[in-house]
């Protein structure tokens, strides 16, 4: 589901009034892309004489960061079906305290639920932008610019996702682990964001003459 769908398709589907696909999975999305642009700067570097002598290194960024890739693909697809129990919870009655109560325990199941893919999808942000990083030191410098548009992408999209986390946890009644939730999201966007900067900031000390 959606991976497979044409761009305009899953823009459609975006721009649609269902609540799924969302912001969550349109960040999986933008990061696989950046990390798409990362790979570009690995197959313009190898097979060139002049980055002989770091083309095994080359190779095994690209292979992690295909495989990293392919799981933020598959993301789209579990970020939506992660959120689908959270919408049907919404509606459910709540006219006897029965109700109430059982509408209350589905709401907590169902957020903790919403909150595992966005998270994990800020991991995996964190990994592809140390990715960039690498691709933006050893890579082609005629590529560079592409290191750092991707790196940029990936740090929009660990932004993204944790909007998704925090949105959820602030509903949680169960704050002890809401927090400690808030705390792994907080920990994973300070160290990428700050990380995914410095990338960028040297990026563009590569390509800028002034």
């Amino acid at each position: 589901m959606y991976k497979n769908e044409t761009i305009m398709n899953y823009i459609n589907a975006l721009s649609s009034g269902d609540a799924v696909p969302g912001g969550g999975g349109a960040s999986a999305l933008v990061c696989a892309l950046g990390m798409a642009l990362g790979n570009m700067v690995g197959a313009l570097t190898i097979g060139k004489r002049k980055y002989a002598d770091v083309e095994p290194e080359i190779r095994m960024l690209m292979e992690e960061a295909g495989n990293l890739q392919k799981e933020l693909l598959d993301d789209i697809a579990r970020d939506a079906e992660c959120f689908r129990p959270l919408a049907a919870a919404y509606s459910l009655p709540s006219e006897t305290e029965e109700d109430k109560a059982f509408k209350d325990a589905r709401m907590e199941e169902s957020l903790n639920t919403a909150c595992s893919v966005p998270l994990d999808i800020m991991r995996k942000a964190g990994r592809a932008i140390r990715l960039q990083s690498e691709f933006a030191e050893k890579g082609s410098l005629l590529a560079v610019s592409d290191a750092g548009t991707g790196v940029a992408m990936c740090k929009a999209a660990l932004r993204g996702a944790s909007l998704s986390v925090y949105i959820n946890t602030g509903m949680m009644k169960d704050r002890d682990r809401a927090e400690k939730l808030d705390k792994e999201a907080e920990e994973i966007l300070l160290k990428y964001s700050l990380m995914a900067d410095h990338v960028f900031d040297i990026v563009l000390s590569k390509i800028r003459k002034d």
